[in-house]
């Protein structure tokens, strides 16, 4: 994104439509492939999943952007099956990415003895303490990386920025990071970090804690060991950050393949806006991109507040306030029965990302009828 777009946006998943309704579910005929286009797959898709495993609508909401991005990633392999056997194989997609919810959901983002590392915009009007005040209430240890000093510069505060990265990486706390600022696919754009040096931090501090591998043979230079990057979180609100993690990931699994380091686990990620999205800030006397300003609402705000912020307060709470930008709820009496789309430049739809183990990939495997050790990404978007 250019700096000129950048006045009104900090920070593109396609438009989201209400769901088909039950008359249009009876009538539709099996799925023959999985489209590109979002709308396109709620349309045509989306009927012949929900019938085979009863899901509360809110949630299938929820999850549905992450199933159509799963399907997607194994569309020919899918596309190989007859539409039955196509259409159970969604359910179960369904099923594995609620499995993966679940067992995420109590992951600890924001909780004592967690060290917090914050890096802001430069340019704007972010101050420290929209990460140092949440951290702070929540136990946490922050550092917050941002130039606002003369003598300070870009590449100074990056290169510092990156030395804390490495060395949380390679400590035993657990450790949250989160990106504030101006974004592109593949770059921090703010202090023009791209991921893979991101990357390179993380595997760096990561290979320093590194233990052997069972079955191989140590060397100098730290192959034939596992890496764990189990006990951090990322989150990036920013646009573009669902790309830019995506980027991200693939960069560590390379890294670590290309120097013989095994993956135990990769870190839980989140990110402030979704696939191809820019995201937007309410510039007052404040500037706070939506994102990181509903988390502040919610869990800074808001009393009581909880004894600690998980990974199922973002995916389920921050998204569905989320939600409500560019759409407006459809209500019948006291409830909401549905969406329309008031302005679709708006919506950005936060992407939570969590790494996945050996049995999960294993089910995954079985899922897609895939060999035992066909290659799959380490991650999962949740929704």
């Amino acid at each position: 994104m250019t700096r000129s777009l950048l006045a009104a946006a900090l920070f593109v998943l396609p438009v989201l439509l209400p769901l088909a309704p039950p008359a249009a579910i009876g009538r539709a005929a099996e799925p023959a492939a999985i489209p590109a286009d979002f709308a396109t797959f709620q349309r045509d898709v989306s009927p012949h999943i929900t019938p085979r495993r009863p899901i509360d609508p809110k949630r299938y909401r929820q999850i549905e952007p992450a199933l159509h991005h799963l399907a997607l990633q194994h569309a020919e392999r899918l596309a190989a099956m007859s539409a039955a056997d196509r259409a159970a194989a969604l359910g179960a997609l369904g099923d594995f990415i609620d499995t993966a919810r679940d067992a995420a959901a109590d992951r600890p983002v924001l909780a004592p003895d967690r060290t917090v590392i914050g890096l802001l915009d430069p340019d704007r009007g972010l101050d420290p303490k929209e990460i140092t005040a949440i951290a702070a209430a929540y136990g946490c240890t922050p550092t917050v990386f941002k130039k606002d000093a003369d003598d300070e510069t870009i590449a100074g505060v990056a290169t510092a920025f990156l030395a804390a990265v490495r060395d949380a990486a390679a400590a035993e706390q657990p450790a949250t990071i989160v990106v504030l600022g101006h974004g592109l696919p593949t770059e921090i754009q703010s202090y023009s970090i791209r991921f893979e040096r991101l990357a390179d931090a993380l595997v760096e501090g990561a290979a320093r804690r590194s233990s052997p591998r069972a079955s191989a043979v140590p060397t100098d230079d730290g192959a034939g060991r596992t890496v764990d990057f189990g006990h951090l979180v990322l989150i990036c609100d920013d646009c573009f950050s669902a790309d830019f993690i995506i980027h991200l990931y693939g960069a560590i699994e390379d890294t670590c393949r290309d120097r013989g380091l095994a993956v135990a686990a990769l870190p839980a990620c989140i990110a402030g806006t979704n696939r191809d999205r820019v995201g937007f800030v309410d510039v007052s006397a404040t500037f706070v991109p939506h994102f990181w300003k509903d988390v502040i609402e919610l869990y800074f705000i808001r009393r009581p507040r909880p004894k600690q912020v998980t990974l199922r307060n973002f995916f389920e709470n921050v998204d569905h306030m989320m939600y409500g930008y560019g759409r407006a709820p459809i209500v019948e009496g006291t409830e909401v029965k549905g969406w329309r789309m008031i302005d679709p430049a708006l919506v950005q739809d936060p992407v939570t990302f969590v790494p996945l183990d050996r049995e999960a990939l294993a089910a995954l495997r079985a899922i897609l009828g895939l060999p035992a050790e066909a290659p799959l990404p380490g991650w999962l978007d949740i929704g």
